[in-house]
């Protein structure tokens, strides 16, 4: 009696045992949804424009007037490697200064990309070509530069990541286009950034397959004027898809930016 009462005992704790470890197994496996950041890398950054970052509107994600779309001046023109054919357009980075006496000891500043920095054929890939394939090249507006290097340096070894974009409210969508072909350059993305594939809407028609464009935008050649439009959109990195019910009215107009009220984390 007693050494079956010893072995239930014991069983019960070897139930409780396990139940703790697996469940223990179980939370630490959970990851919460959002985009996480990467392991740090090793490449290199210079800097364009002026201290105030004008040269730092329009550029080749099309993202225009990165002060009044809320890109501000922490941009960056990313080596093609990063651009990838404009799929990296809105990609957020976190770079700090490494290695050179001219670094801003422990500053660190995150910036979008927003640009293409091209091949210089005619420069060594080692001086002058700093964009050229495959090296990963950081060229920063001005005042994102000055934030981790001193502004004489002109280039340095950089320590980079990406991270999580963090924006104020949902994604932007920016009309262009006419009556047979809408144009959307798509901004204030956030989580990774980025946008692999996109649909469109009307209240008249199914989902509309969008192509990819140039930069961030994406084109649908199709009548779809007087009708409300949601938007379908895929990240190119978390592969998560989120849906913007009635972005724009069945009154919209090329020209006109539209908020959508949801957005990636």
């Amino acid at each position: 009696m007693a050494s079956s009462s010893l072995l239930h005992s014991l069983c019960l704790v070897s139930f409780v045992l396990v139940t703790v470890v697996v469940g223990t197994a179980s939370a630490a496996a959970y990851s919460p949804p959002g985009f996480r950041a990467s392991a740090w890398e090793l490449a290199h950054a210079t800097f364009y424009g002026d201290s105030g970052g004008s040269a730092n509107m329009g550029a080749a994600c099309g993202y225009g007037n990165m002060i009044s779309n809320g890109y501000g001046t922490n941009t960056a023109a990313l080596s093609s490697v990063k651009f990838s054919n404009g799929y990296g357009c809105g990609q957020c980075f976190q770079l700090q200064c490494t290695n050179s006496p001219l670094c801003n000891r422990g500053a660190m500043v995150t910036v979008t990309g927003t640009n293409l920095c091209p091949p210089n054929w005619a420069q060594d890939s080692n001086n002058g070509g700093w964009c050229n394939p495959p090296r990963t090249h950081f060229d920063m507006a001005q005042p994102a530069f000055t934030t981790i290097a001193q502004y004489k340096a002109g280039i340095v070894p950089v320590l980079f990541r990406r991270v999580a974009c963090v924006r104020s409210g949902g994604i932007r969508f920016q009309f262009q286009g006419n009556g047979y072909w809408l144009l959307v350059y798509v901004m204030n993305v956030g989580g990774s950034g980025d946008v692999a594939s996109m649909w469109v809407k009307g209240t008249k028609t199914n989902w509309i397959s969008m192509s990819h464009n140039w930069g961030a935008s994406y084109q649908a050649f199709a009548t779809l004027g007087g009708q409300a439009l949601s938007f379908k959109i895929t990240s190119y990195t978390s592969h998560e898809t989120i849906i913007a019910y009635n972005v724009a009215p069945a009154n919209w107009q090329v020209g006109m930016t539209y908020g959508a009220s949801v957005n990636f984390r």
